[in-house]
């Protein structure tokens, strides 16, 4: 009876049951393949007018956030108030490799930046940020609920991971249509250690579902450095528990982050199942308006803006290609002018009307 025992503790697999509780692959399976094919070639090869748009659309993020936070400290905005001022390359990067018509995007509530690189008019975000009638979500969403299924940008959400559960039935339900679509679905590095994340990890990869998860580390989550929060910091490899392969990525860097997507969604598209991207950024701003970043220096924040700053990084491209200083100041003025008109238009639009408040509340139909 001891020897029974022993040999059902579960200490030691038979092989047969070893061997039928491996998918076929098991030793061929690769986590570092798709790391090998960036390593291959890092940048994407932008042409001129290709460059000149990212940069276009990295600065109308940067000006917009900046705009955004002056309003928050008139009192033109209310609650809180995240802004993406440092992490433009990651949603230009990667949203310029989209299929606007079949994919779709969710985030978190750091989201204003992603409506901007789908090209959504700066002021219906403005003013759905002020709380006006003329904003994406109506006014009633605000800065951390920003929606827009025509554009298939699935919000906006205030739970910190509760988006990457959402992301995997948005894969599902392009795997269900057979759409030919796919999820690209943000998290930051303090939403990394949320166990939904990992639920919805084992059930995409079990389901082969058309997803990438794309961690945005940004170092200090809320206000704690990766370090102290995370035991494997290398959030690139947190999906080799599910078997999903990882990929490393400048975040800094729009020609690295457009890259790098180009190699996950041609990985999705192909059937392959999902990947997880960890694109590192930083944040140059607090974690929301109210938030005075006092766990940082400010010497760290400058040698970033100094050094690495993503909207510099492609300044100095086009000027490799021959772009001149004065063409990039006019398009920064004209910028200026749209981010503008976007304020006035959202200060002088009229917040919601009282019924509202009962409206969108319960779904009428499906």
């Amino acid at each position: 009876m001891a020897k029974a025992s022993a040999s059902n503790s579960g200490k030691s697999k038979p092989a047969a049951a070893k061997s039928a509780a491996k998918p076929d692959d098991g030793d061929n399976f690769a986590l570092r393949s798709l790391q090998e094919a960036l390593d291959k070639q890092k940048r994407f090869k932008a042409d001129d007018d290709q460059l000149l748009h990212f940069y276009e659309q990295m600065l109308l993020i940067r000006r917009f956030e900046e705009k955004a936070g002056q309003l928050y400290g008139l009192g033109l905005i209310g609650g809180f108030c995240h802004l993406y001022i440092g992490q433009e390359a990651v949603a230009i990067g990667l949203q310029s490799a989209l299929d606007n018509d079949k994919d779709s995007v969710i985030t978190g509530y750091r989201d204003h930046g992603h409506m901007l690189a789908y090209g959504i008019d700066p002021k219906v975000i403005m003013a759905e940020l002020t709380g006006r009638a003329a904003g994406i979500s109506k006014g009633k969403g605000g800065s951390m609920h920003m929606f827009s299924t025509e554009h298939k940008f699935y919000g906006g959400h205030g739970i910190v991971g509760a988006q990457v559960s959402l992301g995997g039935g948005l894969a599902f339900a392009h795997k269900y249509n057979e759409d030919g679509g796919l999820c690209l679905a943000y998290f930051g590095d303090g939403a990394a250690n949320q166990g939904q994340v990992y639920e919805t990890m084992n059930m995409a990869a079990l389901w082969n579902l058309p997803i990438v998860f794309v961690v945005e580390n940004n170092q200090y989550a809320m206000g704690t450095a990766v370090k102290r929060s995370s035991a494997e910091t290398e959030f690139y490899r947190r999906g080799t528990a599910f078997r999903i392969p990882g990929l490393e990525v400048n975040g800094m860097d729009v020609l690295e982050v457009r890259q790098a997507a180009e190699i996950a969604f041609a990985h999705v598209r192909e059937g392959n199942g999902p990947v997880l991207m960890e694109c590192n950024t930083y944040r140059y701003r607090g974690h929301s308006m109210s938030d005075p970043a006092k766990y940082r220096t400010r010497e760290e924040v400058q040698e970033q803006r100094d050094h690495h700053d993503p909207i510099e990084r492609v300044k100095k491209d086009l000027g490799a290609v021959g772009i001149d200083e004065d063409k990039l100041k006019e398009i920064d003025k004209g910028i200026r002018a749209t981010v503008a008109e976007a304020a006035d238009f959202a200060e002088s639009s009229p917040e919601p009307e009282a019924a509202e408040l009962y409206t969108d509340v319960l779904v009428e139909e499906y």
